[in-house]
């Protein structure tokens, strides 16, 4: 049995280690949702800056299009500078539209990130979970070591849930599912 002197501080040092441990998980796992929305919100802007950009340029490709075949039209009859310039508006214009379908690839990166976001709530409601499993008609007398012991059987299983996914969770974002290459953002 422990001395009724020595029971209280280690009760305190349990409960303190137990705090700190919930702190100290829950913090790494709330600053990493935090960068995932930092870097989402960078994501989602990039993306429609350069949609807009596409679109305006395809819209402009089309009016050029559209005065040549106006010109031809009034003519009568094809000239070859005129079919020349045609074809080089639809080159012109598919460019256009493959920046702007690689503008798009915004949709699977934030797909990742809230993914990622998710596994770290999770995890924190997973650690909530392990203080929660002890339920309170069980606790013992307060200052005994089974105090002491159930403390420390609550910090490790919450100190080895924090080692579990750890590694788990953080991982790069790539951009996939698409043909203009990689891109690696962490």
């Amino acid at each position: 049995m422990l001395s009724q002197e020595s029971a209280p501080d280690l009760m305190e040092t349990q409960v303190m280690r137990l705090l700190s441990g919930v702190s100290t998980h829950g913090d790494q796992h709330l600053a990493e949702v935090e960068r995932d929305l930092v870097q989402m919100d960078v994501l989602l802007n990039e993306a429609i800056k350069k949609l807009c950009a596409s679109f305006m340029a395809i819209h402009h490709a089309i009016d050029l299009q559209q005065e040549t075949l106006k010109s031809m039209l009034s003519t009568g009859k094809p000239v070859p500078e005129q079919a020349a310039r045609l074809e080089t508006l639809r080159e012109e214009i598919g460019q256009h539209v493959g920046a702007a379908v690689t503008g798009l690839q915004f949709q699977d990166m934030t797909s990742q990130l809230i993914g990622r976001m998710v596994q770290h709530l999770a995890g924190l409601r997973d650690v909530f979970g392990e203080l929660g499993t002890n339920g309170t008609a069980d606790l013992p007398e307060s200052g005994s070591e089974e105090m002491l012991v159930m403390l420390n059987r609550i910090s490790d299983r919450v100190g080895a849930r924090c080692s579990e996914l750890a590694g788990a969770v953080r991982s790069t974002v790539n951009q996939r599912h698409m043909e203009s290459g990689d891109i690696e953002l962490f």
